[in-house]
């Protein structure tokens, strides 16, 4: 039973992020002609811990600091209840999301040494948006940048790296659509936390901006991924199967059409269903796209 709640702590329901951020990652560097079993799931692993870490904290921080208890959880936002429902210690949660930081950094100082030092301004910057985020940056306007780049765009350029053995402009141009799609990830989940996070002083852009101006914003966003896969092919900068990522695009209009019903539950929660959705199947698309731009 503890391994379960202990299991429960991580948000496993978030941890498919992970899984498609490697993979994307990885088909582009195979696309380009680099492929490294072994460094391909380290990297994997390290990012997979660095997720279990920032959910673990954010759940630690947000128990602290009583937002939990203000907050109307859902499948995807609340946090995990582990905390409130008093399953387990603070402290031992607190430990918990350390050990899976400082293991995260262990694999990133390895990679460090066998690749080349132009990795760590990028590990350092991801660990930074991982410690920060939610006692410092989530307190300053506009914080769903920090997930966005560090949670979004730089686990892919990095999985990239640590098999190329350095960076490419095509590379940076791929892990753009992560970040957007990351960003928007946190940001219409958000939407039902408005009341909840304004108690602790948080300035997301639903509470900053209001939920009328964030749906347009999350709409403006969603079209501007599009966009900017369907320019990159037209500049040969992305392999024409990557417009196969396209096929979310249903998907994303129930998203954007949900969001624009914000203040209707029952339409709000079927649109951040459909905005996870877009989120895991869009990167998914994007890395098969690259497969089938290279055996084909």
């Amino acid at each position: 039973m503890k391994l379960k709640i202990w299991f429960l702590e991580t948000r496993p329901q978030f941890l498919i992020l992970p899984v498609v951020l490697s993979f994307l990652g990885t088909c582009i560097a195979w696309y380009y002609g680099h492929f490294h079993l072994g460094h391909a799931v380290l990297a994997f692993v390290g990012l997979l811990l660095a997720h279990i870490s920032v959910n673990v904290l954010n759940d630690y921080h947000d128990f602290k600091s009583g937002v939990d208890l203000a907050t109307k959880r859902t499948p995807f936002s609340g946090g995990s209840g582990i905390l409130p429902g008093k399953l387990l210690e603070p402290g031992q949660v607190l430990r918990f999301g350390i050990t899976c930081f400082l293991l995260a950094t262990a694999i990133g100082i390895y990679f460090v040494v066998v690749t080349s030092w132009q990795l760590l301004p990028l590990l350092v910057v991801g660990a930074l948006c991982i410690l920060l985020y939610t006692p410092f940056i989530l307190k300053r306007n506009w914080p769903e940048w920090s997930p966005g780049l560090g949670l979004g765009a730089l686990p892919v350029l990095g999985a990239f790296f640590v098999q190329a053995n350095e960076y490419s402009w095509p590379a940076v141009i791929a892990s753009i659509p992560s970040g957007i799609l990351v960003h928007n990830l946190l940001f219409l989940n958000e939407f039902p936390d408005v009341e909840a996070d304004q108690t602790v002083n948080r300035k997301t852009l639903p509470i900053t901006i209001g939920r009328e101006k964030a749906s347009i914003v999350y709409a403006a966003l969603m079209i501007i991924l599009y966009l900017w896969i369907i320019g990159w092919v037209i500049a040969d900068k992305m392999p024409v199967y990557t417009l196969i990522a396209l096929l979310t695009l249903p998907f994303t209009l129930k998203a954007i059409l949900g969001a624009r019903k914000y203040g209707d539950m029952k339409k709000l929660m079927p649109a951040m269903a459909s905005n996870v959705l877009v989120v895991l199947l869009t990167q998914l698309l994007l890395g098969i796209g690259y497969i089938l731009a290279k055996v084909i």
